[in-house]
Protein backbone atom coordinates (compact mmCIF):
# COMPACT_ATOMS: atom_id res chain seq x y z
CA UNK A 1 0.00 0.00 0.00
CA UNK A 2 1.12 3.31 -0.83
CA UNK A 3 1.95 6.48 1.76
CA UNK A 4 -0.60 9.02 1.72
CA UNK A 5 2.51 11.68 2.75
CA UNK A 6 4.78 10.19 0.23
CA UNK A 7 2.04 10.71 -2.22
CA UNK A 8 0.94 14.28 -1.36
CA UNK A 9 4.81 15.11 -1.13
CA UNK A 10 5.26 13.49 -5.00
CA UNK A 11 2.38 15.57 -6.26
CA UNK A 12 3.25 18.98 -4.46
CA UNK A 13 6.72 18.39 -5.55
CA UNK A 14 5.36 18.09 -9.25
CA UNK A 15 3.40 21.24 -9.34
CA UNK A 16 6.08 23.20 -8.17
CA UNK A 17 8.40 21.79 -10.55
CA UNK A 18 5.90 22.94 -13.46
CA UNK A 19 5.37 26.77 -12.02
CA UNK A 20 9.06 27.23 -11.83
CA UNK A 21 9.53 29.74 -14.54
CA UNK A 22 11.32 29.86 -18.25
CA UNK A 23 14.31 28.23 -18.71
CA UNK A 24 17.56 29.70 -19.84
CA UNK A 25 17.21 28.49 -23.74
CA UNK A 26 13.57 29.39 -23.74
CA UNK A 27 14.40 33.20 -22.77
CA UNK A 28 17.53 33.37 -25.39
CA UNK A 29 14.90 32.53 -28.07
CA UNK A 30 12.74 35.42 -27.11
CA UNK A 31 15.74 37.68 -27.21
CA UNK A 32 16.72 36.03 -30.63
CA UNK A 33 12.91 36.91 -32.06
CA UNK A 34 13.26 40.48 -30.73
CA UNK A 35 16.98 41.09 -32.28
CA UNK A 36 15.67 40.23 -35.39
CA UNK A 37 12.41 41.91 -35.94
CA UNK A 38 14.36 44.57 -34.55
CA UNK A 39 17.10 44.04 -37.05
CA UNK A 40 14.31 44.17 -39.54
CA UNK A 41 13.20 47.17 -38.38
CA UNK A 42 16.04 49.36 -38.46
CA UNK A 43 15.86 48.92 -42.97
CA UNK A 44 12.42 49.75 -42.84
CA UNK A 45 13.16 53.02 -41.16
CA UNK A 46 16.23 54.33 -42.30
CA UNK A 47 15.59 55.48 -45.66
CA UNK A 48 13.47 57.64 -44.15
CA UNK A 49 15.68 59.14 -41.43
CA UNK A 50 17.70 60.04 -44.73
CA UNK A 51 14.71 61.41 -46.41
CA UNK A 52 13.93 63.52 -43.08
CA UNK A 53 17.17 65.19 -42.83
CA UNK A 54 17.49 65.71 -46.54
CA UNK A 55 13.65 67.51 -46.02
CA UNK A 56 14.87 69.28 -42.88
CA UNK A 57 18.09 70.90 -44.61
CA UNK A 58 15.83 72.00 -47.76
CA UNK A 59 13.41 73.84 -45.22
CA UNK A 60 16.23 75.21 -43.36
CA UNK A 61 17.69 76.22 -46.64
CA UNK A 62 14.64 78.05 -47.34
CA UNK A 63 14.61 79.84 -43.95
CA UNK A 64 17.84 81.07 -44.02
CA UNK A 65 17.20 82.31 -47.98
CA UNK A 66 14.49 83.96 -46.99
CA UNK A 67 16.30 85.81 -43.62
CA UNK A 68 19.00 86.74 -46.62
CA UNK A 69 16.43 88.31 -48.66
CA UNK A 70 14.87 90.20 -45.43
CA UNK A 71 18.39 91.19 -44.57
CA UNK A 72 19.58 92.66 -48.08
CA UNK A 73 16.01 94.11 -49.10
CA UNK A 74 14.70 95.52 -46.07
CA UNK A 75 17.58 96.39 -44.17
CA UNK A 76 19.40 97.46 -47.41
CA UNK A 77 22.25 96.00 -46.87
CA UNK A 78 25.38 95.47 -49.68
CA UNK A 79 26.78 92.66 -51.04
CA UNK A 80 25.51 89.17 -50.41
CA UNK A 81 25.51 88.59 -47.01
CA UNK A 82 26.88 85.92 -44.83
CA UNK A 83 25.08 83.67 -42.33
CA UNK A 84 27.25 85.48 -39.69
CA UNK A 85 25.93 88.94 -41.17
CA UNK A 86 21.81 86.88 -40.76
CA UNK A 87 23.07 86.11 -37.20
CA UNK A 88 24.56 89.39 -36.00
CA UNK A 89 21.41 91.02 -37.66
CA UNK A 90 19.33 88.64 -35.25
CA UNK A 91 17.42 87.74 -38.12
CA UNK A 92 18.64 83.71 -37.40
CA UNK A 93 19.16 82.12 -34.32
CA UNK A 94 23.06 81.15 -33.56
CA UNK A 95 22.62 77.23 -33.31
CA UNK A 96 20.42 76.90 -36.44
CA UNK A 97 22.97 78.09 -39.08
CA UNK A 98 24.12 74.54 -39.77
CA UNK A 99 22.46 71.19 -41.85
CA UNK A 100 21.74 68.34 -40.49
CA UNK A 101 24.93 66.99 -40.60
CA UNK A 102 26.89 69.58 -38.94
CA UNK A 103 28.03 71.81 -41.84
CA UNK A 104 27.47 75.27 -41.72
CA UNK A 105 24.70 76.45 -45.31
CA UNK A 106 26.75 78.50 -47.75
CA UNK A 107 25.17 81.27 -49.35
CA UNK A 108 25.33 82.66 -52.40
CA UNK A 109 24.53 85.52 -54.46
CA UNK A 110 23.55 84.97 -58.02
CA UNK A 111 21.85 87.00 -60.83
CA UNK A 112 21.81 90.35 -59.45
CA UNK A 113 19.60 90.10 -56.03
CA UNK A 114 18.70 85.87 -56.65
CA UNK A 115 19.97 84.62 -53.13
CA UNK A 116 20.59 80.52 -53.27
CA UNK A 117 21.66 78.83 -49.97
CA UNK A 118 22.96 75.35 -50.56
CA UNK A 119 24.22 72.25 -47.78
CA UNK A 120 27.59 70.33 -48.67
CA UNK A 121 24.93 67.09 -47.80
CA UNK A 122 25.59 64.04 -46.42
CA UNK A 123 29.18 63.64 -47.29
CA UNK A 124 30.20 66.70 -46.47
CA UNK A 125 31.55 67.79 -49.66
CA UNK A 126 30.35 70.76 -51.73
CA UNK A 127 30.22 69.73 -55.66
CA UNK A 128 28.77 66.59 -55.44
CA UNK A 129 25.68 64.86 -56.14
CA UNK A 130 24.07 64.88 -52.53
CA UNK A 131 24.37 68.65 -52.17
CA UNK A 132 20.75 70.11 -51.02
CA UNK A 133 19.92 73.06 -52.36
CA UNK A 134 17.14 75.45 -51.31
CA UNK A 135 14.82 75.05 -54.46
CA UNK A 136 14.56 71.18 -54.56
CA UNK A 137 11.62 69.57 -55.33
CA UNK A 138 9.96 66.60 -54.43
CA UNK A 139 11.63 64.70 -56.84
CA UNK A 140 15.30 66.45 -56.35
CA UNK A 141 14.61 65.14 -52.35
CA UNK A 142 14.02 61.50 -53.44
CA UNK A 143 16.89 61.30 -56.38
CA UNK A 144 19.27 62.46 -53.10
CA UNK A 145 17.69 60.02 -50.55
CA UNK A 146 18.83 57.36 -52.50
CA UNK A 147 22.28 58.15 -52.92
Amino acid sequence: MKNPAIYQILIRAQKRSKARGVTLVEVLIVIAIMALIAGSAVFLVFPSLAKARIDTAVLSAQTIRKAAELHKNIDGADGCPTVDDLVNSRKLEKGKTNDPWGTPFKIECVEGDEIRVTSAGKDKKEGTGDDVRDDFTKADIERVAKL
